[in-house]
């Protein structure tokens, strides 16, 4: 499937995201992004992202298409309160994210917030690491369902997700270097985490566009469809997650990114191991198995 996709990178002739704010010329034009005015990154006001919930499986879906699904300061507020519901209803077992529109997933967070000095928060206010440190650290699965490129702060919510798939004919671009951005901690550790270092300095350092095909070889990208396949492919992937054992599967999500970030410990490992053996869902996956049926894990 991935390797059939097609990835070529369509010429820029119409105005492309550039971490939100930037046009960025066709390959080869020789021009340097420009800046979009304040007027154009902050004239239109959409809806909030858009939190369902139906039986266990959580959406959050950004929605500012028009705008290439950009993050505003005001959005983490909104976010933050979505993915703490998300994290705290016991039903859910999976969580998907992904956007509106058929151009970009996430064009970033927008650059007027930064021009204008408000990138540090108020009291109260949730900052961009702090939601995405949410997302990474949500209990059930996340995936995200990449509906298009991804630029700036939306590879960060991306590589916060468990698992990305991706659409034939988009790109990502990283454009800190070239607008004087050093990267906040925990995002160039899930880079470094995620990618490999030889990759996040390629990202960070230089800057250069990646197409759909790079993403999946430098696993940005676990899976690369075709846009018409993104959402049954999506579907899937969660209902097996769906069919998992929960609480199980929780702890290794756990322990796993603890493994990542070199924070584990062998003994919690073990002992999480040992309690399984007597859990709840063990004897309900055994018996299940022995019956030829297919599991009905409650979570305990």
């Amino acid at each position: 499937m991935a390797s059939e996709a097609h990835c070529a990178i369509t010429n820029c002739a119409v105005n492309l995201p550039y971490a939100s704010c930037f046009i960025f010329p066709a390959p080869g034009a020789g021009a340097e992004p420009i800046f979009m005015s304040k007027t154009d990154t902050m004239a239109a006001s959409p809806p909030a992202p858009i939190l369902t919930i139906e039986g266990t499986r959580a959406t959050i879906r950004l929605n500012r298409p028009a705008e290439h699904n950009r993050l505003d300061p005001g959005d983490l507020n909104e976010l933050r309160d979505q993915l703490k519901r998300v994290e705290a209803d016991p039903v859910v077992r999976v969580f998907i994210l992904t956007g509106t529109g058929a151009k970009s997933f996430c064009s970033g967070y927008t650059i007027t917030a930064l021009q204008d000095m408000k990138a540090v928060s108020g009291a109260g206010d949730a900052a961009l690491e702090e939601v995405i440190d949410l997302v990474e650290n949500l209990r059930m699965p996340a995936i995200c369902s990449l509906n298009g490129s991804v630029y700036g702060g939306g590879i960060d919510l991306a590589l916060a997700c468990d698992y990305r798939i991706g659409i034939s004919g988009t790109r990502m671009v990283m454009p800190a270097a070239r607008i004087g951005l050093h990267y906040y901690a925990s995002g160039m550790r899930r880079y470094v985490e995620r990618l490999g270092l030889a990759a996040a300095k390629k990202l960070f350092l230089i800057g250069e566009p990646m197409d759909c095909a790079e993403m999946l070889r430098v696993g940005f990208l676990d899976e690369l469809v075709e846009p018409a396949a993104l959402k049954n492919r999506t579907e899937a992937i969660a209902r097996i997650i769906e069919g998992n054992a929960p609480a199980t599967v929780a702890g290794m999500k756990h322990t796993l990114n603890l493994i990542a970030q070199g924070k584990y410990d062998p003994t919690d490992i073990t002992s999480a191991h040992r309690m399984s053996l007597r859990s709840a869902e063990l004897a309900e996956g055994l018996a299940a198995l022995k019956a030829k049926r297919p599991p009905k894990f409650t979570g305990r």
